[in-house]
């Protein structure tokens, strides 16, 4: 690891000022970091991945708490532990999706430590961002993309392009993609909402810019909407062993029901993309019709329709295409979780 200056933030603006102007070098890590749990930022920094001159500690700060908004939703702030979250008596039964979700994820022991507001920051884990000997354009811009013709089967099939194929490894981040939460943060310009959908961004031309934060904004908190579908849901992860594994393929699907036709539905994908996959077109293709396999499956397909499979992830296209009809079919109570 590489030496770094440490400070403690004892206030949102004092931790955005001490950040404020402080340019990108050459690797794409910015001179300085914020740290919350550290879980995966410490390991970045071990694998000289990220070499950042200045970790400024946001532990101190006010933004522990979950509370109530007004319009019936929830405010998570960014230093709750992803533990905390999940068992929270408000979340488990008004949001039990994201509770899912979260659980599904990492272990218990990283759960205690990992926060809310880190999690929507995590990095990639395709093997040629962490390993510094190979081509990555998300960790050295205009070195290339060793993923696209090596090892690529834990790769992404959707929103891909010449650039990259990571994939985004966080579960939480599915299910708030799913719930159509809102992200609070503060910079040197003041404090702005982002709608989740806008939160991460597709590779494109820009790998290395995994979301749309200005390099001195904080993730202050995490609004979830009133409606958490807490009667019709589930979260299928679909990976290579029963825990502390990324997923293949994960499906938060979540369904409003009028008896046994559709209403409303939500429907976001995992480890198939550079950010968690909501598909607002697929969605509106269950509304109005009969909960039934015989409307999953169409629109299973019509997810993947501009998937595009790679040397060794090619199956994850049909695997997806099985994991939304499965998961829709769980949501409905058609099949058990």
């Amino acid at each position: 690891m590489r030496a770094f200056s440490y400070t403690r933030a004892d206030s949102v603006g004092a931790a955005v000022q001490e950040a404020a102007g402080n340019a990108s070098i050459g690797d794409a890590s910015p001179l300085t970091k914020f740290i919350g749990g550290g879980t995966n930022l410490i390991d970045l920094m071990k694998a000289d991945v990220l070499r950042p001159h200045k970790l400024i500690d946001l532990t101190r700060l006010p933004l522990k708490e979950i509370v109530e908004r007004p319009d019936g939703g929830l405010r998570l702030g960014a230093l709750v532990t992803n533990a905390d979250t999940a068992y929270d008596k408000r979340v488990a039964a008004r949001y039990p999706l994201l509770a899912r979700a979260i659980l599904a994820g990492a272990s218990a022991q990283l759960r205690n430590v990992a926060t809310d507001g880190g999690n929507l920051l995590q990095r990639t884990r395709c093997y040629y961002f962490y390993d510094t000997a190979t081509a990555c354009n998300k960790r050295q811009p205009g070195s290339g993309c060793d993923a696209i013709e090596g090892i690529n089967r834990i790769h992404a099939v959707l929103g891909t392009s010449e650039q990259c194929i990571a994939t985004h490894p966080s579960d939480m981040c599915v299910a708030l993609a799913a719930l159509a939460a809102t992200v609070n943060v503060t910079g040197a310009e003041g404090d702005r909402q982002i709608a989740f959908k806008d939160f991460h961004r597709l590779p494109g031309e820009t790998p290395d810019l995994d979301t749309n934060l200005k390099a001195d904004e904080v993730i202050t908190s995490i609004d979830l909407p009133a409606e958490g579908f807490a009667n019709n849901f589930t979260y299928l992860k679909i990976r290579d062993r029963a825990s502390y594994a990324f997923a293949l393929v994960s499906v938060a699907a979540a369904l409003t029901l009028d008896g046994d036709t559709i209403t409303d539905a939500r429907l976001a994908l995992g480890g198939v993309a550079h950010k968690p996959w909501r598909d607002e077109q697929a969605e509106q293709m269950l509304v109005g019709k009969p909960a039934t396999v015989d409307t999953f499956k169409p629109v299973a397909a019509f997810v993947l329709r501009d998937a595009k499979g790679y040397e060794h992830n090619a199956f994850k296209i049909t695997l997806a295409q099985r994991a939304i009809s499965k998961a829709l079919s769980q949501a409905a109570g058609l099949e058990s979780v």
